[in-house]
């Protein structure tokens, strides 16, 4: 060994990673260009990447919907699939629910009705409620149950939940003119 090689500082492990793609993501209406391996997940590129800490890592299995954010309108666990395949769509997480400073009445909705607790489930459980009324469907307590289902709230916050995206429906479906 010869001694430049001796007195050069060892490297890092952010110089031996592979550097990855520039993409461009479309989130919450912004698009952010980074550089990312293609290995890293949605969850992982909103998170650690972009700073969006609101998407909750859970299980990184698909199971506990903790990381739910939109992608093209459909609710999504983002743990289970690549950044780089969500180029060109439209990604909204629970930071991007809001809109001008008002919160969606979803939001309004989980506050009243107490629909959370320790709040680790709640970004997903707004999104993918978020997701349920924009679909049109008429929803009843079992409905709201079956859809919400991919989402596990340990505090057991469920019948608030339930109660919140219920009361959303209601001026949903005056404003279309049914009959609830």
């Amino acid at each position: 060994m010869k001694i430049s090689d001796a007195a050069r500082p060892f490297e890092t492990r952010a110089e031996r990673a592979p550097q990855g793609d520039t993409l461009t993501l479309n989130v919450n209406e912004v698009d952010r260009e980074l550089t990312i391996e293609p290995r890293v997940t949605l969850l992982d590129a909103l998170r650690e990447r972009l700073g969006l800490t609101g998407t909750k890592k859970g299980c990184d299995q698909g199971t506990c919907g903790a990381c739910t954010v939109l992608v093209n309108g459909r609710a999504i666990d983002s743990c289970l699939t690549l950044a780089v395949m969500h180029a060109g769509d439209k990604i909204v997480t629970i930071e991007g629910i809001a809109k001008g400073g008002e919160l969606h009445p979803v939001q309004r909705a989980f506050i009243k009705h107490d629909g959370f607790q320790c709040g680790f489930c709640t970004p997903g459980q707004i999104v993918t409620a978020v997701a349920l009324l924009a679909n049109g469907k008429k929803l009843d307590r079992d409905t709201v149950r079956d859809e919400m289902s991919g989402n596990i709230c340990r505090c057991g916050c469920y019948p608030h939940i339930v109660d919140a995206v219920l009361e959303v429906m209601s001026p949903l479906d005056s404003a279309r003119g049914d009959n609830a």
